[in-house]
């Protein structure tokens, strides 16, 4: 059986031993930092510092491999619609023009557009290890008690453990229909045709979608029956104090954020400009 995706594994790393609003607030501020500044050395920076604490972690790669896949669909996506709806975007925001190649009617290809789509493919390059650390190395029970005490209602956090813990459950289902429907005569290998066996994927999802149903009305029955919501407030199991290497991670952070706005905005603009 194939490796569980995204799913919590408990490692013995300095990444797993944070606490979870440690990893909850570095996560949400290392996004929007990412986000706001267009700066390409602050970007590489965070990058490296990123796939540093991605190895640090431990994770296998198989555990994330296949998302990265469908990420990397998605990008490529993005990039060539940015292009197509905004071919001279990269001109405007630098104010110099070294054409590259002409391609068709408006489309003409700069040195600008390519630099500035390469600064958006950092951006998704820079956040992606974050995400991937705060699913794989964060327990969804203290990720609840975590996003609790940032002033989220329980309720709340209880519903995206209760999400983050079914993964591993959707997974275990979709491999034991699948494997049922091979025993069947359904090949799902790649002998057969692509189009034959996403067809075959499909027939899956119908049965897959009933057993998740099923176990959502068993879940939400046991948790009507034990009372939960009727009080404001709860206590967490999971819930951990902050220890030194929190404050380390927090103080890394704020600096790492500090460097990057006083690198971005030194010369008054967020874009960083080569052409100039």
């Amino acid at each position: 059986m194939s490796t569980k995706m995204l799913t919590y594994t408990n490692l013995d790393s300095p990444i797993h031993r944070l606490n979870g609003v440690t990893k909850l607030i570095f996560f949400v501020v290392w996004s929007v930092t990412a986000m706001i500044t267009y700066d390409t050395r602050c970007l590489l920076g965070m990058l490296i510092l990123g796939l540093l604490a991605l190895k640090i972690s431990r994770v296998a790669f198989r555990q994330y491999a296949f998302v990265l896949g469908f990420i990397a669909v998605f990008f490529l996506l993005n990039e060539i619609a940015v292009f197509l709806f905004s071919p001279m975007q990269g001109t405007e925001l630098y104010g110099t023009r070294h054409d590259l190649v002409h391609l068709a009617g408006r489309y003409t290809l700069t040195w600008e557009q390519l630099f500035y789509q390469f600064n958006i493919a950092l951006k998704y390059a820079v956040v992606i290890p974050m995400a991937l650390l705060f699913l794989l190395t964060t327990d969804p029970s203290e990720f609840a008690a975590s996003l609790n005490r940032v002033g989220a209602s329980y309720k709340l956090a209880y519903s995206v453990s209760i999400a983050l813990r079914y993964l591993p459950d959707i997974q275990q289902d979709y491999h034991n229909i699948s494997f049922s429907a091979q025993a069947r005569g359904i090949d799902m290998s790649r002998k057969e045709k692509l189009s034959r066996r996403l067809k075959n994927a499909v027939s899956i999802l119908i049965p897959l979608i009933l057993t998740s149903v099923d176990r959502i009305d068993r879940i939400s029955a046991a948790m009507e029956l034990r009372g939960f919501g009727r009080k404001g407030k709860r206590t967490w199991y999971k819930t951990r104090p902050f220890t030194g290497m929190d404050y380390t991670a927090l103080a890394i952070l704020s600096a790492i954020v500090v460097a990057s706005f006083s690198l971005t905005f030194s010369d008054g603009s967020r874009f960083y400009n080569i052409f100039q």
